[in-house]
């Protein structure tokens, strides 16, 4: 199955909780958590996200690396400068899909254009 998505004049969490639900397949009625369901979501015009001003200036994408003093911080509009809004996408829907061995499964079936 393949789902479209516009994102035209979306905001950037709502629209990534459409996506998280469809790869997990809670739409579909035999849903399992255990099983990555056949299904493709492409999301076209990520450019035309509606990001706020004051979003892109607070918001913080922190790391570890877990050495001391290892922390790395970036802003949102340091990510968009190096690699757009396809990245705060893609970040979005990660943080919003289950952190376990059928992660990486599931956003392979993400493409993002």
């Amino acid at each position: 199955m393949e789902y479209n998505l516009d994102a035209t004049g979306e905001k950037l969490g709502r629209l990534a909780t459409k996506v998280a639900t469809l790869l997990m397949g809670k739409n579909i009625s035999n849903f399992e958590k255990n099983v990555v369901v056949n299904v493709k979501v492409n999301v076209i015009n990520v450019s035309k996200l509606d990001i706020s001003k004051k979003k892109m200036e607070q918001k913080e994408y922190s790391r570890y690396s877990g050495y001391p003093g290892g922390r790395k911080v970036e802003k949102m509009e340091k990510v968009i400068e190096k690699k757009g809004k396809a990245e705060l996408m893609r970040r979005a829907v990660r943080g919003m899909l289950p952190v376990n061995k059928l992660r990486a499964k599931l956003m392979k079936n993400l493409i993002i254009k």
